[in-house]
Parts: C-alpha cells; sequence; structure tokens
C-alpha cells in the first residue's frame, strides 16, 4: 500500500520537478535578458524602459516559492548536518520523517495563507504600479502555488521514511 502510494507520487514528483527547473530556467533566463536589454537600451538610447528593471522582482516569487519542493526532496535547502554523523540508520529516518511532517504542515498553513492572500488581492483588483500592469494577485499566487508543490514533496518524503523504517524492521 505505502509502496503504491510512493511510487505514484514519485513519479508525479518527477514530472513536476522538471516542469519547475525548466521554469525555474526560463524566469532566470528572462531575469538576465530584461536587465540586460535595459542595459543596451540605456546605453544607445540614454533612456530605458523600466518594466525591464522591474521585470526580476516580480518574477523573483514565481522563481523562489515553486523550488521549494525539489530543494527539500533534493537536500539542496538550508540545513546543518551535524547530528547526521551521530544518528544510526534508523534514528536518520526518524529525524527525516519529523522533517517532512513539519514541511508538511507548514506547507499546509502556508498555502492556506497564501490562497487567502491571493483572494483579497484578485477581489480587490489591483494591478502593480509598473508600465506594464500586472495584477498584484499573480505575483501572490506564487505562494500557494510553491507551498501546495513542497507539501506534495513532502508527502513523497513522508511515505519514503515509512517505507524505509519498515525495511529497516524487517
Amino acid at each position: 500500500m505505502l509502496s503504491a502510494a510512493h511510487s505514484f507520487i514519485s513519479t508525479t514528483n518527477k514530472w513536476l520537478e522538471k516542469a519547475i527547473y525548466s521554469l525555474a530556467i526560463f524566469i532566470v533566463a528572462n531575469m538576465v535578458l530584461a536587465l540586460f536589454l535595459s542595459a543596451i537600451i540605456r546605453y544607445f538610447s540614454g533612456t530605458g524602459y523600466d518594466w525591464f528593471i522591474e521585470l526580476p522582482p516580480v518574477l523573483s516569487s514565481w522563481l523562489v516559492f515553486p523550488l521549494l519542493g525539489p530543494l527539500l526532496k533534493s537536500g539542496s535547502h538550508i540545513k546543518v548536518d551535524v547530528l547526521t554523523i551521530f544518528l544510526k540508520n534508523w534514528q536518520l529516518s526518524m529525524l527525516r520523517l519529523l522533517i517532512a511532517l513539519i514541511a508538511l504542515l507548514a506547507s499546509i498553513v502556508f498555502l492556506i495563507a497564501g490562497l487567502e492572500a491571493t483572494n483579497l488581492y484578485f477581489m480587490l483588483g489591483q494591478t502593480m504600479a509598473l508600465e506594464i500592469e500586472i495584477p498584484i494577485w499573480w505575483v501572490y499566487l506564487a505562494f500557494p502555488t510553491g507551498f501546495g508543490i513542497l507539501a506534495l514533496f513532502s508527502v513523497e518524503l513522508i511515505l519514503a521514511e515509512l517505507i524505509n523504517l519498515q525495511a529497516l524492521r524487517g
């Protein structure tokens, strides 16, 4: 039962991880391109377009929040590795399970808060004060999207550790 659920969510998350990394590459490329074009246009014309400079901060939330899940899964998040060298296999697995459970609970709390904030800004109908009118809710949508993705990856890690603990017992 656990193995089948883990296999399904792991396959789904592998596809999602590839999509998120592709999105991150696309966003970083657009951020760099926008700043490069801004510098080139200012150099040749003496004036520029403000939205080239304003675009990277707007895109940064869509870069950071969706990457939370894949970074947690790969272990690329900020962490302290002092305990891991002193723990036995089952203790390390229990620690990873605890971390995944905390990540799941936190992601659910932030997912709900993000949905409420996004809904509020959607109902207000406000746009950002940029040359290009971008609805504020669109930027806030990255928050619940990222924490929803983190929840999926946390569930995968929880299932993996439960399977690992079963294997260590037997």
